[in-house]
């Protein structure tokens, strides 16, 4: 009998899942903003612009540059993904499309790594629940497989994860390979070939995806795991002391062997920025916490706590030091980056892992108050989303078709059929998912983030089809090109394309949107150059680059987009040669 461990499961508890619903869960939740938009603003269109680039042979692969600027990011492959995707794909599939298929791979890959890497830790013997006198505690692979679900439920329903996750950026891809590397590391007690190729796999990848300080600090932490974790073994079975110290070993070259690739490719670089101890700074650091983590971190507390005898007692096992130590290496990198939201993503894997641990041990009160409290957020937070598309496509209520014009100058609702098709019958489900957890069932472990889990989905999937036109029209670059199309086109003759178009002061974003909505060929403004146009981001308050001379340049358009941020871009015409 396992002394220590708080979770006492019957087998009646640990029934499965339902894969098929479980499979449209996670295609409701994955296949959303990947599908039928434009790129977005900043690092999502940055990121395309590189992969254009790549595709396009531009730039070379080792050291890739948009209009001669390096990334921000100096991640090189989440570009080459998808720079070998729209190499490979037919011409007649958009590219932007194309660019986003490795990414949502990426994403399916990082659902299916936390499922099995919490499937793997549950087997653990330390993790194991208290066996019953005359039998019918829950067998050790229907309990980590009910354990695994409720892992992937809760990663599903992190609120923190729905944006990000759904970019074509090297965040994603850091995200995917960190969770390939926890489920490496939580399987190889059990297997060797396939986790050996995905702690390869995985530590490479986060080295190449602008990450190597992480990769090497979480195949060091995975090492040492390892070489403490004596007593990893099935129940039953005798210690296997060596074999945890050979694998210890192999992770440990490997990651020496991650640290020497990432040098040969000059990825490794200072990113420290330590945050500000003012208040207004830890305040808006607490925030994010609280809400990006949701709602996992409380069941992970809720773990931490529950279990605290095995972690006293320092005879605790993989099942909590490994998802403890990737945990705490990405709240780290949180704390001392200035991308803390991107670097606070790649703890939400193990931080799912912790909220599972917790599902053997809550009570049924407590249950109860994280049910209503979800169906109360989510019920209500889908009913705005449709009560502001109603009022957009008929203008009643009259407030909510104010507010969206007051937000978005310019922009015109339409209707589809089958975004309107798709978010009915996710209400719909969402409605019976309601009725079916209210109703009297057979107790499941992973019933209690069940609604979390759907209402995240329900709510992503009602913003990626009904409010997709809204989003598009104030996320993308797309009303901000064609602006500039049309007053280019109209004052050029035949209304086509002049040959080149100069630029200064432009984003990589800006420079990357112009590039693919507006097909321009972009030129850095200098003297040698004597294209027509010139385009300006005049959004600071600083005066006009000198590049502007009024002598030798007219203005035709400015565009300043609330939408943006106040995002200004001022039209050139040349009226001098």
């Amino acid at each position: 009998m396992n002394q220590t461990t708080p979770a006492i499961v019957a087998q009646s508890a640990v029934r499965r899942l339902p894969r098929m619903a479980l499979w449209l869960l996670c295609l409701a939740y994955v296949l959303p903003g990947f599908i039928g938009r434009a790129p977005w603003r900043n690092n999502d269109m940055t990121t395309f612009g590189y992969i254009a680039e790549l595709a396009r042979g531009s730039t070379p692969w080792l050291q890739p540059t948009l209009q001669g600027q390096p990334p921000e990011i100096e991640a090189l492959l989440p570009y080459w993904l998808g720079a070998w995707a729209v190499q490979l794909a037919p011409k007649a599939w958009a590219t932007d499309f194309v660019a986003r298929i490795p990414f949502m791979l990426l994403l399916a890959s990082t659902l299916a790594s936390t499922w099995y890497a919490v499937y793997y830790l549950a087997r653990s013997p330390r993790a194991q629940p208290v066996a019953f006198a005359f039998g019918g505690e829950a067998k050790p692979a229907d309990y980590a497989r009910a354990m695994a679900d409720g892992g992937l439920l809760a990663m599903i329903a992190c609120l923190g994860m729905a944006q990000l996750s759904h970019e074509t950026t090297p965040a994603l891809a850091q995200l995917a390979f960190t969770a390939l590397s926890f489920f490496a590391l939580a399987a190889m007690p059990y297997r060797i070939g396939i986790p050996a190729i995905s702690g390869v796999l995985g530590l490479s990848g986060l080295a190449l995806s602008g990450a190597p300080t992480m990769a090497v600090l979480l195949g060091l932490g995975g090492a040492l795991v390892f070489f403490l974790d004596r007593n990893a073994q099935d129940p039953g079975e005798p210690c296997n002391a060596p074999r945890n110290f050979r694998w210890s070993l192999a992770i440990l070259l490997i990651t020496v062997a991650v640290a020497v690739l990432a040098w040969t490719l000059d990825q490794w670089r200072w990113r420290i920025d330590l945050p500000e101890t003012n208040w207004p700074s830890l305040r808006n650091l607490a925030r994010l916490l609280l809400w990006f983590t949701w709602p996992v971190w409380p069941l992970a507390v809720w773990t931490l706590w529950r279990w605290r005898r095995q972690l006293t007692s320092g005879n605790f096992g993989r099942h909590l030091a490994l998802p403890l130590w990737f945990v705490g290496v990405a709240l780290a990198a949180t704390l001392t980056t200035d991308a803390a939201d991107r670097s606070l993503l790649l703890a939400l894997p193990a931080m799912a892992t912790l909220a599972a641990f917790a599902l053997p041990t809550l009570s049924r009160p407590f249950s109860a108050l994280v049910d209503w409290f979800t169906l109360l957020f989510f019920t209500i937070f889908a009913l705005i989303i449709w009560v502001v598309w109603v009022a957009a496509q008929t203008g009643v209520p009259k407030q909510p078709a104010a507010n969206l014009a007051r937000l978005l100058p310019g922009f015109m609702p339409s209707f589809e059929w089958l975004p309107f098709a798709v978010a009915l019958a996710a209400s719909l489900v969402w409605i019976w998912l309601v009725k079916w957890r209210a109703g009297r069932h057979r107790s499941a472990m992973w019933k209690s983030l069940v609604l979390p889990a759907g209402g995240t989905a329900l709510c992503w999937l009602l913003l990626m089809t009904l409010g997709l036109p809204a989003v598009d029209f104030g996320r993308s670059y797309l009303p901000l090109v064609r602006n500039v199309d049309r007053t280019i086109r109209a004052q050029s003759p035949g209304h086509a394309l002049p040959d080149c178009v100069e630029f200064d002061n432009l984003t990589r974003g800006q420079i990357a949107a112009f590039q693919f909505h507006g097909r321009l060929l972009l030129k850095p403004a200098r003297e040698t150059n004597q294209c027509p146009w010139l385009l300006v981001d005049v959004t600071t308050a600083r005066p006009l680059p000198q590049t502007v001379d009024k002598s030798i340049w007219v203005l035709k358009l400015g565009v300043r987009r609330r939408a943006d941020n106040g995002e200004a871009i001022q039209l050139y015409q040349r009226i001098a040669r």
